[in-house]
């Protein structure tokens, strides 16, 4: 299953600082997850390519801003994974001066997909990275990771909780299930994202 739009995307290169990103034009869609919960997994599958954004048996391994130009105008970010114990904490701390800035402050950006391990959703850096998104009047789509392993009640369950949690949230927030391995879940999160490139 392969969506042609996101399967044109490239590596273009890594920034340790927001200053080295390309011109702040176009679109852009981030993407950003707690360590261990998908997120490299999720880029690939909605790409279309195994290899794009590096997978790791260590959670964390994503340290810099990687950038996926998708067309001349429009980009995937790949954002550093956030929270995980073992990063060294000179890079944490650096973390959370970049993505609040990142996230107020580039006018390219038209969109958060945040990835949430269906099984442990919303934790404290995922609510952290909700309270940035809302301070910047920016919609968020939330994949709820790794359905597969999930019984379909209880990926059920887990998909109406955070519904109800986020339900008064400003800007909205919307939420759905998705699997990197079996594919469930791809063609919404295409949706999701075609609207806000292609919004005028």
């Amino acid at each position: 299953m392969t969506n042609k739009r996101y399967h044109q995307a490239r590596f273009l290169m890594s920034a340790a600082d927001l200053s080295q990103l390309p011109p702040d034009q176009g679109r852009e869609i981030a993407f950003a997850g707690r360590s261990n919960a998908g997120k490299s997994s999720a880029l690939n599958r909605l790409t279309g390519q195994k290899g794009l954004a590096r997978v790791s048996k260590t959670p964390g391994r994503t340290q810099l801003i990687n950038v996926f130009p998708i067309s001349d105008t429009e980009a995937l970010i790949d954002l550093p994974g956030y929270g995980y114990a073992k990063v060294p904490e000179r890079v944490k701390q650096q973390w959370q001066a970049l993505l609040p800035v990142y996230l107020t402050e580039r006018r390219s950006l038209v969109g958060l997909v945040l990835i949430m391990d269906s099984r442990h959703p919303l934790r404290d850096f995922d609510r952290q990275m909700l309270d940035w998104t809302a301070a910047a009047g920016l919609p968020v789509h939330i994949l709820l990771s790794k359905a597969d392993k999930l019984s379909r009640g209880s990926a059920g369950n887990a998909l109406q909780a955070v519904r109800k949690e986020l339900a008064r949230r400003v800007p909205p927030v919307s939420v759905q299930l998705f699997s990197a391995v079996d594919g469930r879940g791809a063609e919404e999160a295409w949706a999701a994202m075609d609207a806000w490139l292609d919004q005028r």
